[in-house]
Order: structure tokens, then sequence, then C-alpha cells
């Protein structure tokens, strides 16, 4: 195998999603900071956000959490952090209003005028655009989605408040080419409708 001494592509003039990206980053995170994905991210996320069990992050035989997903946790701890991103960072139960993620980062993650054109909703993908691990829906209002391989999804909706978690798993790993992703998406769209606008 040799060396990669150029690049296919400028930085952000193409998106090409894949999950090798994110198995980096956290082998990255692991040896910038010398502590495993989870031990990093329990107090800081996990445990701030108010999650009632442990989260499980499956690992390979060096114990490196395996970051492109494998990531199990209940239905309302799942629920728990798509409320905190729907309230830009902050759980809103908490009277000091102490910030769990970045507002910054979290707008530059989930607002798609704020990412590359080539990531935005309609070049990313056919449908959804992509910002630092959000899939980003189109339309005008904000609104974003965590989606797991086999279809268990988080979609949130800030200005509406809105968070819907589905813990259903598809057969397949290509649950976005399914009736499992349809169906998810039109009932997410229908909800939205009811409270606001598309």
């Amino acid at each position: 195998m040799g060396l990669i001494t150029e690049r296919e592509a400028s930085p952000e003039t193409r998106f090409s999603y894949g999950g090798a990206q994110t198995y980096v980053l956290g082998a990255v995170l692991r040896g910038a900071t010398g502590m495993s994905l989870s031990a990093y991210l329990a107090p800081r996320l996990w445990h701030a956000l108010g999650a009632e069990t442990s989260a499980l992050w499956r690992t390979d035989k060096t114990g490196l959490e395996l970051a492109g997903g494998y990531f199990n946790a209940t239905l309302r701890d799942y629920g728990r952090l798509g409320i905190v991103l729907a309230n830009d960072g902050v759980r809103p139960d908490d009277p000091q209003g102490r910030r769990i993620v970045p507002l910054e980062y979290l707008l530059d993650a989930t607002d798609w005028r704020r990412v590359p054109p080539a990531f935005r909703p309609g070049k990313a993908t056919p449908y959804y655009g992509y910002g630092y691990q959000f899939w980003l829906f189109p339309g005008e209002q904000r609104r974003f989605a965590l989606l797991g391989v086999y279809g268990q999804s988080i979609y949130v909706d800030p200005r509406l408040k809105l968070v819907m978690v589905q813990a259903a798993a598809n057969q397949s790993a290509k649950a976005g080419k399914t009736t499992l992703a349809k169906e998810s998406d039109a009932f997410w769209r229908g909800v939205v409708r009811q409270y606001g606008d598309w």
C-alpha cells in the first residue's frame, strides 16, 4: 500500500460520505486526550444531558470505539439528546442554563446555510445536506437528523422544539433506500406540518 500524497479534491468542494473518517476522528480524539471516546463524552455530554442509563459503544479488539456507528442507548436517552440539540445545546430543565454543546459548532453543523455549497441539501445527496455528523433537511427552517445505518434516527426541529426518535431497525444497512426511511420521513414531515410549516 502506497503513501497517499495528493488530494482527490480540494477541501469543501465535493461531498463524499465515508464512515472511515469518523473512525479516524475517534482515534484522533483518543490520541489527543489519552481518553477513549466514551470516557471523554460521558461527563461532557451523556451525564450532562441527564441520561438515565449508561450507553454502550461497540469497540474493536484494541478497545477503540467504532465511532462511525455501533452506539446503543435507550429510547428515552436518545430523546434527551434530541431535546438538548433542539434547545441549541442547553438542557431546558437546567435552571442555570449551562451549555452542553457549543452553539457555534451546533449551528455550523446543523444549518445548511453554513456548510459549503457541496454539502447542502440537494447537493450532498439528492435530498439531505451534511454537516459534522448531522444530516440536514432541505427547506427554509433549520431541521436536521442523526441517522443510524439501519434506520434508527433522531429528528430535530429547533424552532418548534420538536424531537422525534425512532429506534426501529431495518433488516438492511441500506435503510435510506427502504420503505422505513420513506415512511419515517413522511411521518416527520406530517408532524412538523401539524405544528408549523415545512
